[in-house]
């Protein structure tokens, strides 16, 4: 499964669709402007939020969170001991571990679990501007945690090239 994201999705404040390889509309970002905190909600199409993406307030270190339905389901950040700048470590609520690296800024990286490949996200297959694509490899993967893991990344990344 293939999914198409608009570029610009991480500006705060902005809404932006994420469609399917068809150009079918399959989930909103709503991006949060005037919080404390940076605030996304991926949605259905009937407005469901399927997935809560915040900020952690407070933490030592950059880390994102992404909840459902009010649950943590999971919490993002960089690598603490990797000598690659470009490498996340996702840690699910049950203890699993999700490794992300790759050239995040370029929309260049891999999403995987124990060294099994579960998606890539590429700007490589794609002629539209401003667009990169989440291909989720694995059929039992769920997508809408695997697209809000690609905002995440490449949002804290942003973030820290910014601050250099």
């Amino acid at each position: 499964m293939r999914f198409l994201v608009r570029d610009r999705i991480l500006g705060i404040g902005d809404d932006y669709w994420i469609e399917d390889e068809q150009g079918n509309k399959v989930f909103l970002v709503d991006g949060k402007a005037m919080r404390l905190r940076d605030t996304f909600e991926l949605k259905d199409t009937h407005g469901r939020i399927l997935i809560d993406i915040h900020q952690k307030m407070f933490a030592l270190r950059d880390t994102m969170v992404i909840e459902r339905a009010g649950e943590v389901l999971a919490k993002i950040r960089r690598k603490r001991l990797s000598l690659l700048r470009n490498h996340y470590r996702v840690t699910l609520v049950d203890g699993t571990e999700l490794d992300v690296s790759g050239k995040i800024l370029d929309r260049e990286f891999a999403v995987e679990y124990d060294g099994e490949l579960l998606a890539v996200i590429s700007r490589r297959w794609l002629s539209v501007v401003e667009t990169y694509g989440v291909d989720v490899v694995r059929e039992d993967a769920d997508p809408a945690l695997l697209i809000a893991v690609a905002v995440c990344v490449i949002h804290l990344a942003e973030k820290e090239r910014d601050e250099d």
